[in-house]
């Protein structure tokens, strides 16, 4: 093996990717080290290299307040070979396929030690504070970050470390629910895909996917949405008031920007919970009064944690979970995947194969 790697990084905001040669890392203590063969490509890879996010009211959240240094490889959601272990590492074997939970955190505080790395306060996460899986290697602090694939197909698996716990989490926000209450999503990208495939796991009958696109729609209605609204027109509200039988009380937004939260605001039924999960950002204005008197409980999702992260793949490895579509690219290819699924284009999940 060769002592050095390759790298995709972001080496400037808003620039493309940069192929970089760095040395291979020594695994120490209980650090393991991992050949990536497969890496997805999130939304969020595209907000981190943009370098900032939209805060609302035309004020910008920078990427670099949160601490994020370059160059950096992004990439969080992965899967890899064991090649290196550190002396204290006993549970994992060299030549292993492993999925990858990506949301690193100190390690000692509170809410790491009850398995919530991904709510730490000093973040130190693969692909954003540390080379993620558009590096040809990676290192994890420890073992307890993997599970192994199995017989899982790989491409497939390695989204869980974001898209497949995001879902989950949000998910379990909203259930238990009656089987036939509907339960509204926003965006029939791969975080749609993949939180119909949750439902349906859970036994969910009533899955209402909307998007701006009707090929996305398409893929959600193959992934076993109960009803698809095309809500890119002006008869939104009505269109999806029409699909749910009425004002709905679970709503899942894996957009969140100013115009699907001023959506969501119209539709929602006394008691509702409204989930918001993406990070497209803007702003709305509400009455604090009227959601007093609606009842209204708001959610924000960060990702998942590490039992969400266990809890998915046992439900894949049980097959419970039906696979989201992925669609598969070389791994050398990854400014094109990126720019890719920046135009929209991408259906379901990118995932660069190595």
């Amino acid at each position: 093996m060769s002592d050095f790697m390759d790298i995709w990084a972001l080496t400037q905001w808003n620039e493309p990717l940069q192929k970089l040669r760095q040395p291979i890392p020594t695994p120490t203590a209980s650090e393991v080290l991992l050949r990536v063969t497969h890496a997805g490509v999130c939304h969020s890879d595209l907000h981190t290299a943009e370098g900032f996010y939209d805060a609302g009211g035309g004020k910008r959240f920078y990427v670099k307040d949160r601490g994020i240094q370059l160059p950096v490889a992004l990439g969080h959601e992965i899967l890899g070979e064991v090649t290196g272990l550190g002396p204290d590492v006993i549970s994992i074997s060299i030549g292993s396929r492993q999925i990858v939970y990506p949301w690193l955190g100190c390690g000692s505080c509170t809410r790491c030690m009850q398995g919530e790395d991904n709510l730490c306060g000093a973040q130190r996460g693969l692909g954003t504070f540390r080379h993620g899986g558009f590096a040809e290697y990676i290192m994890v602090p420890h073992p307890k970050y993997l599970v192994d694939l199995g017989s899982l197909d790989p491409a497939v698996a390695c989204t869980f470390g974001c898209s497949g716990i995001t879902t989950l989490s949000a998910v379990s926000k909203v259930l238990p629910l009656p089987p036939d209450e509907p339960v509204l999503l926003i965006g029939a990208g791969g975080l749609g895909l993949a939180a119909i495939a949750a439902l349906k796991a859970f036994g969910h009958k009533s899955i209402i996917a909307t998007d701006i696109t009707d090929e996305k729609l398409n893929a959600a209605a193959a992934a076993g949405a109960t009803k698809t609204v095309n809500i890119s027109g002006p008869s939104a509200t009505k269109d999806i008031l029409a699909a749910t039988n009425g004002p709905v009380i679970a709503v899942i937004d894996f957009v969140n920007s100013s115009t699907t939260a001023s959506l969501v605001n119209g539709l929602i039924a006394k008691g509702a919970k409204w989930v918001q999960v993406g990070v497209m950002g803007g702003s709305v204005e509400f009455s604090l009064v009227a959601n007093i008197f609606k009842g209204l409980t708001i959610f924000s999702n960060i990702t998942g944690n590490l039992e969400h992260f266990r809890q998915v793949i046992q439900m894949a490895k049980e097959g419970k979970l039906s696979p989201v579509l992925v669609q598969k690219m070389d791994w050398n290819l990854a400014n094109d995947a990126m720019d890719l699924l920046k135009a929209g284009k991408a259906l379901g999940r990118i995932v660069l194969v190595k």
